[in-house]
């Protein structure tokens, strides 16, 4: 049978879960209680009924951390998504079919893609067009479903190369249920590993192209614009651009923490699949166990 360690929560799940809850809440709910923006100040104005005090154009930073969140975060989650919508398909695709042609099809373009670098990518797009939130999405997902697919396929490839897939197709068992039902499910480790990793790679890239202005408004209510614009009076007014970085780099790091963490707990002691339809016995083993 197989035992696993008992999911409990360690110092890392607790420390990022601490680190993701604060800028989430801020981003996903702050909108809904930041209300009607007050009369601009004075640039750079601290104090004054302002509780981090007002940017370089006198907007209040505190109603602009509120609203900031939001299209980082949401962009973000919805290129990552985008691209494993993508990479998955084309990765078990690859992994599991037979005919070589259909494999060259499908992964040498992406490694043309993945050639380019991911921030050049955007610039010449954003030269020729002027994406906005949705595609910003759809540039971030572009660039990551290359790297993303590669290592979907090479999970995958170990998996199908077991006896129990093996098996599975003898038995005459669907594509889906062997791709899906068994291999997806296999390869769902080292999927959430590299989620990770990827998020915070996207979180970091869409506020890079924030910061250079693309798919955002110049002068919008963003954590990424925020830190652009206000860089000039750090020393006069660091509020503006301390706290919306913090927040970006502690959504970024409780990530991390997070996803290492639940990789952590549950883990198999003894790994053993073992696979019994219509008579056929076939144990797959990717570890021995201990005596």
């Amino acid at each position: 049978m197989r035992r696993r360690e008992k999911w409990l929560p360690s110092g890392r799940f607790a420390l990022g879960a601490a680190l993701v809850c604060v800028p989430l809440v801020l981003a996903l709910f702050g909108p809904l209680f930041a209300g009607e923006p007050g009369p601009r100040a004075t640039s750079f104005t601290l104090g004054g009924g302002h509780w981090l005090g007002t940017d370089f154009v006198g907007r209040d930073v505190w109603w602009q951390v509120l609203f900031g969140g939001r299209p980082v975060v949401v962009v973000a989650l919805a290129a990552t998504t985008l691209a494993y919508l993508v990479a998955l398909p084309v990765g078990l695709i690859s992994a599991l079919t037979h005919r070589t042609w259909l494999e060259e099809v499908l992964m040498r373009p992406l490694d043309v893609l993945l050639a380019v670098p991911s921030l050049l990518m955007i610039l010449l797009v954003a030269s020729v067009f002027s994406p906005g939130a949705a595609g910003l999405a759809l540039l971030v997902a572009l660039v990551n479903i290359p790297d993303a697919a590669r290592i979907v396929r090479a999970a995958a490839a170990d998996v199908a190369s077991r006896p129990a897939v093996e098996a599975l197709r003898m038995q005459g068992e669907s594509w889906w249920r062997i791709a899906v039902g068994h291999v997806g499910r296999s390869i769902l480790r080292p999927l959430a590993a590299d989620a990770g990793v990827r998020l915070t790679g996207v979180l970091y890239l869409v506020a890079t192209a924030a910061f250079l202005g693309i798919g955002v408004a110049p002068d919008a209510a963003d954590w990424a614009v925020m830190v652009d614009r206000n860089r000039t009076g750090l020393f006069v007014q660091p509020w503006a651009v301390v706290v919306p970085a913090l927040l970006i780099v502690t959504l970024t790091m409780g990530c991390n923490l997070l996803f290492d963490a639940l990789l952590s707990a549950g883990r198999d002691v003894t790994p053993e699949r073992v696979v019994v339809r219509r008579g056929v016995d076939v144990r797959d083993r990717t570890k021995e166990p201990r005596p």
